[in-house]
């Protein structure tokens, strides 16, 4: 039997010291979704292509109309980074053959129980551990929804002797807390937080903005475009934003490492300028409700409604869920990257 993360962690701690959020959070999130389907309603949390296959008929349909003023380049790749059941691709695929655009599949996953799931939904796919695998000489139509969120952030927090990196540590009762570490951070600090109060905290996500560079660089050499879909804010801001949940409600973050999903909120505006950086254009970040307002999900909810009258109500709630800014509508966020050369893409604008 595997031995539960806590002791692993506890034994770690009490050994060598606190350890990084960001190694509690690598670690637990890879225990986490290792060992299961974590999705629907038996799971722990409901993701915006389960809600409806609106969201992902959209992607699909954006990712064609955007290949299509491209030139329709030959042997176009669809690829998903933490795909979850296949939902969302199945939705998207579907979508973007009609706009004539029939990829390959390419899968990005690590969790093997996901991947069972995946491979049910997709036989013909291709699958990969990482970006490294993925060809190199075709276009890359590449979608991450809710994926940036789950990679590990670090964090910083100014002390009265200045800034030092958030950790994690052992109370007296052998539960874990947040505490800071021993060694000055103050250079890591990006110059407009540095003379933040005490107690301010300042997280980044080094996991995330790889990906966006690796991502990025196989646009601007390969062509191709990537939708990045999370929860998150336009610009850099203090504080933590690190949360736990588990079977659909927020719990201590602390409490069980490994049982509960640990995300945080993506810094769209630096994800961006890492893009560029990297040779990839910037097509601009949009609230979620805009985007899909903006590629038409109202008129796509009325044509399922007139089709299925009986399921017009659970039709109208799941628009409600995606677009309203109370709901989904608001905190999250897509991203568009392209390659140079490649048009603009729908619904999207530059946040500034």
């Amino acid at each position: 039997m595997t031995e539960g993360l806590t002791a692993v962690f506890a034994r770690l701690i009490a050994a060598t010291g606190p350890i990084s959020i960001a190694h509690y959070m690598a670690e637990a999130n890879a225990r986490y979704y290792g060992s299961r389907d974590p999705l629907g309603a038996a799971g722990d949390f409901v993701t915006a292509p389960e809600i409806s296959q609106m969201f992902g008929e959209l992607i699909g349909l954006w990712l064609a109309d955007l290949w299509q003023r491209a030139g329709r380049p030959e042997g176009a790749c669809y690829v998903e980074l933490g795909p979850g059941r296949g939902t969302l691709a199945r939705d998207a695929l579907r979508a973007a053959r009609r706009g004539g655009l029939c990829p390959e599949v390419h899968f990005v996953e690590t969790s093997p129980a996901l991947k069972a799931l995946q491979e049910a939904a997709h036989p013909g796919a291709v699958w990969h551990h990482d970006l490294s695998g993925l060809p190199t000489d075709k276009p890359l139509l590449i979608v991450a929804n809710e994926f940036l969120d789950a990679l590990p952030v670090r964090q910083l927090v100014r002390t009265a002797s200045g800034w030092r990196e958030r950790m994690v540590g052992l109370d007296a009762d052998g539960a874990f807390l947040p505490v800071a570490g021993t060694r000055p951070m103050d250079a890591a600090v990006p110059e407009r937080f540095a003379t933040a109060a005490e107690g301010a905290i300042v997280e980044a996500s080094p996991a995330a903005a790889t990906i966006v560079q690796e991502v990025a660089g196989r646009l601007a050499a390969q062509g191709g475009a990537a939708l990045l879909i999370d929860y998150g804010y336009a610009e850099p801001q203090l504080g933590s934003t690190l949360q736990a949940v588990r079977a659909h409600r927020k719990v201590d973050v602390f409490a069980a490492p490994g049982e509960a999903d640990l995300t945080a909120h993506v810094d769209f505006a630096t994800l961006g300028e890492v893009a560029e950086q990297a040779g990839a254009r910037w097509l601009g970040t949009s609230t979620q409700g805009h985007w899909l307002a903006a590629l038409g999900i109202g008129a796509r909810a009325g044509s399922l409604a007139r089709a299925a009258p009986q399921a017009a109500e659970a039709i109208e709630a799941a628009t409600i869920r995606l677009t309203a800014p109370a709901e989904m509508g608001a905190l999250f966020k897509v991203m568009g990257l392209a390659a140079p050369g490649w048009p603009d893409g729908a619904g999207l604008h530059r946040v500034t």
